[in-house]
């Protein structure tokens, strides 16, 4: 494809951590650019120079429905969500109106207007417990609003394609941690929450005995294969798994943060265990045959490029979400403040 012919492209969540990263790729390799962001969780400093921003939300049905007709955008990628595992089995309409109902009205926007690809951030979270290594073969059975939400998404750009001919392409990212993510989210992405709560003096707060493992996946060895999706041979009509391949624990996480922040005997706090899987990471086979290399860097050299950008950026005041739905079971570290 010739410079001349790159195509303008809709990033939904470009304000936030991943979706500014896959912004900042398109516009380095030429496409026109518009983010679409509400501000929830992400940041207008995000946002690359030279990508035109948009302040709103994709609930918005007059505002999506009116970029779409305006821009005539070619390629949809959508990272916009909610993105809190364990808090969304408390908050299931804010999940549900933010992770469905604003996909649907991009799928609506993007058959109505013909776009030509839609790229999907969904997540591992679709497939739940019990079946390490995660492959895209398995039968999804999600264990919490937020995956069952994902899994909604995946499913309907299936039957869009069916019936429309939208072309779609699904990534199930995992843990993914880097430079510009919100270290400030205390509900979700327990690398920024552990580097922010050292900078802040507060002790690393662990849920249960901390044996649970994951694949932290750092942000550049993600975003490549988001970006190319569409131009890759064997990618529309897909779902993939991606990120990195080596589980660990989180008490080993927390010992490799607090070495990166110079502060190895930091002290921890083991919180009660909350309803979460236990293991959870994934094969990558299928991403690896259709677009290489994807990428490996280590959890150590991650975790200091991102140490190295938080200590320039600064620690943040945690949030708190007001809006809880259901307080019964609700985990007391996050009970606190809330309404």
């Amino acid at each position: 494809m010739s410079p001349a012919a790159l195509p303008r492209s809709l990033v939904t969540g470009g304000a936030g951590f991943i979706g500014a990263h896959l912004a900042r790729t398109l516009r380095d390799r030429g496409d026109e650019v518009v983010v679409l962001d509400d501000l929830s969780g992400g940041f207008a400093d995000n946002v690359p120079d030279g990508c035109t921003f948009v302040d709103g939300s994709i609930l918005d049905v007059a505002l999506v429905d009116g970029l779409f007709e305006e821009h005539r955008f070619e390629r949809v990628y959508h990272c916009a969500a909610y993105a809190a595992e364990g808090l969304s089995h408390f908050i299931k309409r804010f999940n549900f109106e933010n992770n469905v109902i604003g996909s649907v009205n991009l799928v609506n926007a993007a058959v109505n207007f013909e776009a030509d690809c839609f790229v999907f951030t969904s997540s591992i979270a679709v497939y739940g417990a019990g079946q390490v290594p995660l492959r895209e073969s398995t039968t999804p059975t999600p264990e919490d609003s937020y995956g069952i939400a994902k899994y909604a998404v995946e499913q309907e750009l299936a039957v869009s394609h069916e019936m429309f001919g939208l072309d779609y392409v699904v990534f199930r990212p995992h843990n993914v941690y880097g430079e510009l993510q919100n270290i400030g989210d205390r509900y979700r992405n327990v690398l920024g929450i552990f580097i922010n709560q050292i900078m802040r003096g507060e002790p690393l707060s662990i849920f249960g005995d901390g044996e649970q493992t994951r694949a932290f996946s750092y942000v550049g060895d993600i975003v490549p294969a988001i970006a190319a999706a569409p131009d890759t041979a064997g990618a529309r009509g897909e779902v993939f798994n991606v990120g990195a391949d080596i589980p660990y624990s989180i008490n080993t996480l927390a010992d490799v943060v607090r070495r990166a922040m110079g502060a190895p005997d930091h002290p921890v706090r083991h919180l009660p265990a909350r309803n979460e899987v236990v293991d959870a990471f994934s094969d990558h086979s299928k991403v690896h045959a259709v677009f290489g290399d994807t990428g490996s860097t280590s959890l150590e050299e991650g975790v200091e490029r991102m140490v190295r950008w938080a200590r320039e950026a600064g620690a943040r005041e945690p949030s708190r979400f007001s809006a809880i739905e259901i307080r019964k079971n609700l985990p007391s570290i996050w009970a606190e403040g809330a309404s």
